[in-house]
């Protein structure tokens, strides 16, 4: 089962890169809900990809696209963890 990265709601077993979320708008076929996508790799990707894709939220054409079916996943904004790191922080060091 492939869950949206934006809002969890689940996602048909195939979709074309136009293709949307049924409950947000999000776009489906991007790197976040990719099997291989992972931040800590190269270029955020476990695939040997000619270039980096800057837009993980948006949708592209790479070819070695395979829809995440982790049924644990929950939605995720790239930019939250940022936010989280920066509030630990703060709260570590008082600023």
């Amino acid at each position: 089962m492939t869950s949206c990265f934006s809002c969890g709601a689940t996602l048909p077993k195939t979709f074309h890169r136009g293709d949307r979320c049924p409950e947000c708008g999000a776009d489906v076929r991007v790197c976040l809900n990719c099997t291989f996508y992972e931040p800590s790799a190269h270029w955020e990707c476990h695939e040997t990809i000619p270039e980096r894709v800057a837009d993980k939220d948006r949708a592209n054409f790479c070819d070695y696209f395979r829809p995440t079916e982790k049924a644990e996943r929950t939605p995720r904004n790239p930019l939250s963890g940022k936010k989280d790191a920066r509030d630990d922080f703060n709260k570590l060091f008082g600023g």
